[in-house]
């Protein structure tokens, strides 16, 4: 039996689609379409459906058109009736938008709900790409982008694959608060992105996102540190992080090599994943 609390969520929700959109399901071709999650935004718009968002999640930075869209909030951590208040008839969100409790009551609601796939590989791409634009109804326009996004994926993965030499070896800091680094593992959006870039994840042995020792990092040795492009209480200096007794003694701190990327871009795994690799890419190995 579900506990209070859900239950009254749930009839909150089905009433706030009653009062904001009553034609909800019955409304045809999803004219009022909520996307949540930055890679699910961007394939909204290369598939040129943009006039039908009405709403986005915080992570939904690109185009810069987008936002100037209604947000309703970090696509991890959604309120029902912060998502429902925009009155959509067409939910699409990302693999692993929550809280779980959140989703099932938007399910529940009388607003139709998609999960598009995650994944951090070429065909992840693609699989976002048709079931984003399966949900919108637009066939034609999702092949397009499907083969255009196919092709230019492949030439940037062949071309990375190119270089002379052994692979860079690639150290993802996702944060590095207090002196302490948070590294990416083995099944993440950073070393998927590391590897079609045709380098090595330095930090293997781990699934997803830790706070790593001193001792690991300094045996990783990484040739080069990878982070997000952040400003504000985010960032911090190339000299800040190399004091770190983790990487002080690696080689990319002898060389002074960190490389900063958009995020949405780098770990999206949308459209511009292709553009993403050729920077990676070329970054490491030059042009």
């Amino acid at each position: 039996m579900l506990p209070a609390t859900m239950i009254a969520a749930v009839i909150t929700a089905f009433a706030l689609t009653l009062v904001l959109h009553p034609s909800a399901r019955a409304a045809e071709g999803a004219g009022r379409v909520l996307a949540l999650g930055g890679a699910v935004t961007e394939i909204v718009y290369a598939l040129g459906e943009e006039e039908r968002l009405i709403g986005r999640d915080s992570t939904s930075t690109f185009p810069e058109a987008a936002t100037s869209l209604p947000d309703v909030g970090y696509v991890r951590a959604l309120s029902p009736e912060g998502v429902l208040s925009v009155g959509p008839d067409l939910i699409l969100a990302e693999e692993g938008a929550g809280p779980p409790e959140a989703i099932d009551v938007l399910r529940a609601a009388e607003v139709d709900f998609v999960t598009v796939p995650g994944g951090f590989g070429a065909d992840a791409v693609l699989a976002k790409i048709r079931t984003v634009g399966g949900a919108l109804g637009v066939p034609a326009k999702t092949e397009a982008l499907a083969d255009e996004t196919r092709a230019a994926l492949a030439e940037a993965a062949a071309r990375a694959e190119a270089h002379d030499g052994a692979p860079m070896r690639v150290l993802f800091v996702m944060s590095a608060e207090g002196g302490r680094l948070m590294a990416a593992g083995q099944g993440t959006a950073a070393d998927g992105i590391i590897r079609l870039a045709g380098a090595e994840n330095a930090m293997r042995g781990f699934q997803g996102y830790k706070q790593v020792s001193d001792e690991a990092v300094a045996a990783a040795a990484p040739d080069v540190v990878l982070m997000m492009d952040r400003s504000g209480e985010h960032a911090v200096s190339d000299e800040t992080l190399f004091a770190s007794p983790a990487l002080r003694t690696t080689p990319a701190a002898r060389s002074g090599t960190v490389l900063r990327m958009d995020g949405l871009k780098l770990l999206g795994f949308g459209p511009r994943t292709a553009q993403a690799v050729e920077e990676l890419s070329t970054a490491l190995y030059g042009g």
